[in-house]
């Protein structure tokens, strides 16, 4: 089972030149791709210098600036192997967590795993996370953190994963109309339920995450990333949820949202935000209607995998 790992990079050379000489020490012998968004640094010097050291190493350089989704569609469609593992730049695997994680590939109903991530939090702690669960609440799909144990989650975190990349292809990969970032991996995740595949946690297999400033803090203001996150909050409503009572929730709570929410806050990202997503939701009726060739399941199956009654009874089996 050849395995390639890919990379996204955006004007983070120090990172790169810190993290992913230990990258290549963890991964032996597979290929490592670092797929770079146009930066303006010289990330692609640092990639090509360690390059003539290992043959491993590749460099694919985007000519335009995009964001997450698309740099790491172009990262998956240059990997040479069958499993596509992803990592963010400021992620470093313990030597042993591909051995963890491919035997769950041998099912092929299985397209991805996720792993354990141990985040090193700016305030000196080390907090386990990667296992997603969720619930419709308040006309949302609403994500949180789920016990760290293996079983099934919501989605595999697109910094710290690992993919089937034949069933990726299948899904049509990271949807960009999330560019330049989150929520592409939830939608992902909940798409690839959808279409009747399995998204499991695997908590031996282990990466620490260091969390260096992305280039979302770098390039965006803090209103704007909200507004983004508010955006894509409601893309996703659209993108992937069929069942009528969900969609009749969502529009009777947008009011509460954009109203009482915000303006209790005074925070007008909500607005701005719901703009940009009007801009936006001609494309995302087009997902739509591709998302229904490929959707076999129902959002309520889906979700009753992730009540609190169903984990209760059923995590320790998976």
């Amino acid at each position: 089972m050849k395995v390639s790992l890919v990379i996204t990079n955006w004007n983070g050379a120090d990172i790169l030149k810190k993290n992913l000489p230990k990258v290549i020490a963890a991964v032996g012998e597979a290929e490592v791709i670092i797929v770079d968004d146009a930066s303006t640094d010289n990330s692609a010097d640092v990639v090509l210098n360690l390059a003539e050291k290992n043959a491993n190493l590749r460099l694919v350089k985007k000519e335009k600036n995009e964001g997450f989704s698309s740099t790491t569609n172009a990262g998956v469609e240059a990997a040479s192997g069958e499993i596509v593992v992803l990592l963010n730049s400021d992620v470093v695997p313990h030597k042993d967590f591909l051995k963890n994680l491919l035997p769950h590939f041998s099912d092929p109903e299985v397209f991805a795993v996720g792993t354990k991530d141990l985040s090193h939090e700016r305030n000196g702690n080390t907090v386990a996370r990667g296992r997603g669960v969720g619930a419709f609440k308040r006309g949302y799909v609403m994500h949180r953190p789920g016990k760290i144990i293996s079983g099934f989650t919501l989605w595999a975190n697109g910094g710290s994963c690992a993919v089937n990349k034949s069933i990726w292809r299948n899904l049509g990969g990271l949807n960009t109309i999330y560019d330049p970032a989150y929520g592409e991996d939830w939608d992902l995740g909940y798409r690839a339920w959808k279409a009747g595949y399995k998204i499991l946690f695997e908590p031996k297999s282990i990466v620490d995450h260091f969390h260096e400033e992305g280039s979302m803090k770098k390039r965006y203001s803090t209103f704007y990333r909200r507004a983004i996150a508010f955006r894509n909050q409601n893309l996703f409503m659209i993108v992937n949820i069929s069942d009528r009572r969900f969609l009749a929730e969502y529009l009777l709570f947008l009011p509460y949202h954009l109203g009482y929410k915000a303006l209790r806050r005074l925070d007008f990202s909500f607005w701005y935000g719901f703009f940009l997503f009007l801009l936006k939701s001609p494309r995302a009726l087009f997902f739509r209607i591709q998302n229904r060739k490929i959707f076999v399941k129902t959002d309520r199956e889906i979700l009753s995998l992730f009540s609190p009654e169903f984990l209760m009874q059923n995590e320790e089996i998976y």
